[in-house]
């Protein structure tokens, strides 16, 4: 009963939902396994207040463990959805699955965390009060300051951890977000007598997707990828003791040729030679211009389609992703410089990359930039002629690129789309924002990782039974088609939203 649970509308005006919670008593099971309750919804119902109504209702005695009700203590950490969440705090849905965290558990919802305390107290995260001279106390600067203060109020409620894609499917020293926040905390405070760098590449600094989940669980919203890990990374490069020999490539390549990614023959730039004297412009990504050139020629023909012209630049050159993203910052801000001298007279510029938008959103207003810039789903959701569409007659899902969903706050626009196209049948899989591993430098650095999590993303997208999954991320969408070829479903194609729409608009 899993699939497909309906609300249910009862006499008396009552809204009834069901709830499925996960059980466990080590006396009679030998495995947690997930239950079905009823419950009557009532106006702002969180999760603890579902579970005590389940109890109250059932009798059923669910174990959790729950103390403040509002959102300090972190002492009700669980997992909703599959996701970290208070159940003090996450309103309670329909069909809503809440499991306990990834931790031993003892019963039902409460957990073992032992493990995770002793590593925590192993890395002996207090000042010495010895160090705390007049000399450190100068040298603790109002940047120290700000830095710690950006991850230092963590009410240890572990959903980061619970949360984070490889600490869930990768056998790995990797401290994850947890851990790597208290690092950086550390680091940042000259009075600490450890050296917290070193500490965090023995737990995995370089193993972090960028997925920014464990943002999104946070109830204090740290932002503990930007704020320590990439923090961290930007230091361990300045050092010399980052970033990984595989990440050295990149920089390498923007140093010779302004992109990421080697060429392939003539850049997609060059082919086209688009200057049409529009005020929307282009923002190709490195993908985009030396390698996945028929992403960029579906764009231009789905463009054609609708009337829109655009320009496609000459000069543009790396959005510096793959530099922030690995710590190798020293030449972002000449990069931001030549993009903005390119497109400085356009009114908006459109992207095709979910990680070149997130940088061009997020990161060069940092440097001083100020472009329009849109993602692709953005600016087409509603300039769409559906009627010079085809029925395409198929069925597909649909994965939301880290730096799409989380970091860009698009999740509507790309489904809208979907949606809008005759003959496609669109089926959502059970968590179309988990990350499948491409990001952050993880498919050269760590390529196994990107592997495991791309099978966990692909066997996701088998269950929905569609022909084709849909993203706006050439690294998503190659990554996520070797999962696909790894769990010998070739025939399941990873695809470009603007490759669908071209199919949609060809003529026969």
């Amino acid at each position: 009963c899993l699939v497909g649970s309906e609300m249910c509308i009862r006499d008396r005006g009552k809204v009834m939902i069901k709830v499925y919670v996960s059980r466990f008593d080590r006396e009679v099971d030998s495995e947690p396994h997930l239950e079905c309750y009823e419950i009557e919804q009532t106006p702002q119902m969180k999760v603890l207040d579902a579970i005590n109504a389940i109890n109250e209702k059932y009798d059923a005695d669910i174990s959790i463990r729950s103390s403040c009700r509002a959102g300090q203590c972190g002492s009700c950490g669980i997992l909703f959805n599959g996701n970290g969440a208070l159940a003090c705090q996450k309103d309670i849905k329909d069909g809503a699955i809440i499991e306990p965290q990834n931790f031993p558990v003892i019963k039902d919802l409460i957990v073992d965390k032992s493990q995770i305390e002793q590593e925590v107290k192993d890395l002996q995260l207090s000042l010495n009060p010895q160090r705390h001279d007049d000399d450190l106390n100068e040298n603790l600067t109002p940047e120290n300051i700000k830095n710690t203060k950006k991850v230092r109020s963590c009410i240890e409620c572990y959903s980061c951890f619970a949360t984070c894609p490889v600490i869930k499917f990768i056998k790995t020293k990797f401290g994850g977000p947890y851990i790597m926040r208290y690092l950086s905390k550390f680091e940042s405070d000259p009075r600490d007598e450890f050296d917290r760098l070193d500490e965090s590449l023995k737990e995995g600094l370089y193993k972090c997707t960028s997925c920014g989940k464990c943002k999104a669980v946070c109830p204090k919203d740290i932002n503990t990828f930007g704020d320590a890990i990439e923090r961290l990374r930007e230091i361990a490069c300045k050092e010399g003791k980052g970033p990984l020999p595989e990440h050295v490539a990149f920089k390498e390549n923007i140093e010779k040729t302004g992109r990421s990614i080697k060429a392939e023959g003539p850049s997609f730039i060059e082919e086209v030679k688009n200057d049409n004297g529009s005020k929307i412009a282009l923002f190709t990504g490195c993908m985009v211009d030396n390698k996945l050139h028929h992403i960029g020629e579906a764009l231009i023909d789905v463009l054609e389609a609708n009337g829109i012209t655009i320009d496609i630049p000459e000069g543009q050159v790396c959005c510096g992703s793959p530099l922030i993203r690995t710590g190798q910052t020293d030449m972002v801000q000449e990069l931001v410089d030549k993009n903005n001298e390119v497109f400085r007279d356009y009114d908006t510029v459109l992207t095709i990359c979910a990680g070149c938008g997130s940088t061009l959103k997020n990161d060069h207003p940092k440097y001083g930039s100020n472009l329009n810039v849109m993602d692709i789903s953005e600016f087409l959701v509603d300039k769409l002629d559906t009627d010079k569409m085809k029925e395409l007659n198929t069925t597909v899902t649909w994965h939301d690129p880290c730096h799409l969903g989380r970091g860009q706050g698009i999740k509507g626009q790309p489904r809208d789309i979907l949606e809008q196209i005759p003959g496609v049948t669109f089926k959502e899989m059970k968590y179309p924002c988990q990350c499948c591993g491409a990001g952050g430098g993880i498919k050269a650095g760590h390529p196994e990782i990107a592997m495991t999590l791309a099978k966990e993303k692909a066997k996701m997208i088998e269950d929905t039974g569609a022909e084709s999954v849909i993203t706006i991320c050439p690294f998503c969408q190659y990554n996520i088609q070797d999962g696909l070829d790894a769990i010998d479903r070739e025939d399941i194609k990873a695809m470009n939203i603007i490759e669908l729409l071209q199919l949609a608009y060809q003529k026969d």
